[in-house]
């Protein structure tokens, strides 16, 4: 009987069920959304709501702890210059989990955590993409629009020098 046993196992030994939430919370306080297990989401939750609140505090003691959590210096800053003070006001409750579906190959249960209120950053990020998209695109139909005028220009490929003479 499991009673009185609060942990999520995730079916994994300690080290490495450890060594998987601090990746999880690392990677979430720097991407503001990933996809994971509901299983994993869950268990990840508690975790970062203290990094957040560790945040929220702002002290050398508190950074410090953060800091022996997380993976990154560059996760510990985010948190202290970015999610902490977001989240000033917010007594809890900084994370939405979305479920999205079943994984395809073996049925797991799929979902985004993310943090609440980061709509505004996801969206400038996927603008960013977007321009970037759009310029490499508009790039790669430029050296193309190139390359055919050399072809033309140079007279086209001669006759029968791109096939294959097996006879």
């Amino acid at each position: 009987m499991r009673h009185l046993k609060a942990t999520w196992k995730l079916g994994r030994n300690t080290s490495h069920r450890r060594a998987l939430l601090r990746n999880l919370v690392s990677s979430l306080i720097l991407e503001e959304r990933i996809e994971t297990t509901v299983a994993k989401a869950k268990a990840m939750r508690p975790h970062v709501e203290k990094m957040i609140t560790f945040g929220k505090r702002g002290d050398v003691a508190a950074r410090r702890l953060a800091a022996s959590f997380l993976t990154s210096r560059e996760a510990v800053d985010r948190l202290f210059g970015e999610v902490g003070p977001r989240y000033g006001d917010r007594n809890g409750g900084y994370l939405r989990i979305v479920r999205t579906g079943f994984r395809k190959g073996d049925g797991g249960e799929k979902a985004f955590i993310e943090l609440i209120g980061s709509e505004k950053i996801l969206d400038e990020r996927r603008e960013k993409r977007a321009e970037v998209r759009a310029k490499r695109r508009e790039e790669i139909e430029k050296s193309m629009q190139e390359q055919q005028a050399n072809l033309e220009a140079s007279g086209g490929p001669a006759a029968g020098e791109g096939e294959n003479k097996s006879e």
